[in-house]
């Protein structure tokens, strides 16, 4: 999980809470859910955060968060941003790889030590999260009298968002006294060098420029021309990326940081060849949350006032109405849309009818523009809950009398699994998520190909990290990560797991087949073909059922060295030696042998 370093003196300060001492503190955090990981060396809390609260990443957050919970603060506060001054102008040569731009002015901001590296640390964490390592989204703050706007048609001054060729042009980047070309910028400088593989594909790289020349590289680098210091007052924020909905909420959230520290927020007018958009966009969005949702979740029975009070310490506002029993997406379609009408992309449909409930009493709660977490009407009782109280929920026995039991699929697993330690495997637990590049492209097959574990990806739609970004279509890929990070261990290494993986089909009602796999790996100086067969039959044969293993191909494993795991006369697996390949890509020195197959075919 990810974790921020947050001072505790500064933390006490911007929530007004001086008295405090550090232990109460932490109790406070870890009722937000921020749990207490140690100190730096500074003396700052190192606290782990859940990833969906990105408004978290800074002290600034946290301390909003707590007042709220302390009830210093209520309801929703949205900034009131000055009318724009200045025009970012995207040219048609911008690359279509990165075609987005997003920007702010910031005024009058106090920017002490520490002010600065909380705001440092914001951009560092939004990067790595929601910006994906800078692929999705990219941040640049620059002093803003340092900029020199061209004076637009309507006398706003202007920047200009271009692509330019990669030795078209010259700049200081920060860190360097040399000017330099993009290009010498990804082969020459560190920071270049950390972030090329964002850009060196590309035609024409993004570029940023004033009236004076070329300031910023984004997504590598920013100028040093305009570098931002503790006597920088004024701010130009501007943000690149993939996806205009990702770097306008990443805006939001730098916004309200520096609007904490009493900046006053300008907007700014971005200019595409087709069309005009003004941000920052501070627009709210609404869910319906139906009064006995609340109740039966949370267990507990709650008057309307205080469901109402509890949103209002949450950071949300909540208006009490009447249930009509239409749907919500019927009621008023897109109307509360997740997104504003100027985005490119279309806003999506409510999706709160589950939770809308079929009781007559309903809230229309407001949710703020720096809440990226909000997705489904269950979010809004999470945080009722925990502005409640979660360890004063009382526990009480359910209201139904039964006899548990284990299923019948559990049943199989657990033997199956005593099994694969009594042949001498270790029991692993992996992650069932993944990235494409673990589960296909580095075992050397491709989505769709006709061979076990290459079925189409169950996608995440919008994930917070690379490392993660599907369902593992195979168990395979993630035994051989294991063997990977355990190069400096002792071997042999025989490890096993009976884990999860799901790939997309059609014929399904949820559109994606799910199931658990039975997967194993030897790896030794002498592993073989032999090794795994002789632990797979032995396994097979413990449950009753015939094994054939028939030759077949598969890019995983050599040629002439791989079989097809036939149970039952079904198809179900594949079994083998771990290509040389594969190996290399694994950095493994040693043999490895494998099989796979579907746990269901032991039944």
């Amino acid at each position: 999980m990810p974790t921020v370093d947050i001072d505790p003196d500064e933390l006490r300060e911007l929530t007004g809470s001086e008295e405090k001492g550090d232990e109460e503190l932490k109790d406070d955090l870890f009722g937000l859910g921020l749990e207490f990981e140690g100190r730096t060396e500074e003396g700052a809390f190192e606290l782990e955060f859940a990833p969906d609260r990105l408004d978290r990443l800074s002290v600034e957050g946290v301390a909003r968060s707590l007042r709220y919970q302390y009830g210093d603060a209520r309801g929703i506060h949205v900034p009131s941003p000055n009318s724009a001054e200045w025009t970012i102008e995207v040219d048609d040569s911008v690359p279509d790889e990165r075609p987005y731009v997003t920007g702010a002015v910031i005024r009058d901001v106090d920017l002490d030590d520490e002010a600065l590296e909380s705001l440092i640390q914001l951009q560092e964490k939004l990067h790595a999260t929601m910006g994906r390592k800078r692929a999705k989204g990219a941040i640049g703050i620059h002093d803003l009298t340092m900029l020199k706007g061209t004076a637009a048609t309507e006398g706003n001054p202007t920047i200009q968002y271009v692509g330019l060729e990669p030795d078209e042009d010259r700049f200081v980047p920060l860190d360097s006294d040399a000017e330099m070309t993009p290009a010498d910028v990804l082969e020459d400088h560190q920071t270049g060098q950390t972030y090329a593989d964002l850009v060196s594909e590309y035609e024409r790289y993004p570029a940023i420029y004033d009236d004076i020349g070329l300031f910023s590289f984004p997504p590598v680098i920013n100028g040093r021309r305009t570098e931002v210091s503790t006597d920088s007052r004024d701010l130009f924020v501007e943000m690149t990326g993939t996806d205009q909905w990702t770097i306008d909420k990443m805006l939001n959230i730098v916004c309200y940081a520096l609007s904490a520290r009493g900046a006053t927020i300008e907007e700014v007018n971005v200019e595409y060849p087709d069309h005009e958009v003004v941000r920052p966009d501070f627009a709210t969005k609404t869910k319906t949350v139906a009064h006995d949702r609340i109740e039966t979740i949370l267990g507990i029975g709650l008057d309307p006032e205080e469901v109402i009070d509890l949103a209002e310490r949450s950071g949300l506002e909540a208006v009490r109405e009447e249930n009509d029993g239409v749907a919500p997406e019927e009621q008023r379609g897109e109307g509360s849309a997740e997104r504003s009408s100027a985005d490119s992309r279309a806003a999506k449909p409510r999706d709160d009818g589950e939770a809308a409930g079929t009781g007559d009493l309903v809230y229309e709660v407001t949710i703020p523009p720096y809440r990226v977490d909000v997705l489904h009407p269950l979010d809004v009782i999470d945080d009722l809950g925990r502005a409640y109280g979660f360890n004063d929920l009382e526990p009480r026995y359910p209201d139904v009398g039964t006899v548990g039991g284990r299923h019948e699929r559990s049943r199989l697993e657990r033997a199956a699994r005593e099994q694969l330690v009594g042949l001498g495997f270790e029991d692993l637990l992996n992650f069932h998520m993944i990235s494409e590049a673990e589960n296909y492209d580095r075992l050397d097959i491709s989505p769709g190909d006709d061979v076990y574990g290459a079925g189409e990806p169950a996608t995440i739609k919008e994930p917070y990290s690379e490392d993660f970004t599907m369902l593992r279509t195979w168990v395979m890929p993630s035994l051989l990560m294991v063997l990977e990070r355990n190069t400096h261990r002792a071997y042999p290494q025989n490890l096993a797991e009976i884990g999860f993986a799901a790939n997309v089909d059609e014929s399904e009602n949820t559109g994606v087949a799910e199931g658990r796999r039975v997967g194993a790996v030897l790896a030794h100086h002498e592993a073989g073909y032999e090794d795994a067969k002789a632990r797979l039959q032995a396994l097979t044969r413990n449950f009753g059922v015939d094994l054939e293993t028939p030759p077949t191909d598969h890019p995983t494993f050599i040629s002439g060295r791989t079989a097809a795991v036939v149970i039952d006369g079904e198809e179900v697996g594949v079994i083998g030696e771990v290509h040389p390949k594969v190996l290399v890509e694994h950095d493994l020195e040693v043999p490895v042998s494998a099989f796979e197959f579907d746990l269901e075919a032991l039944r």
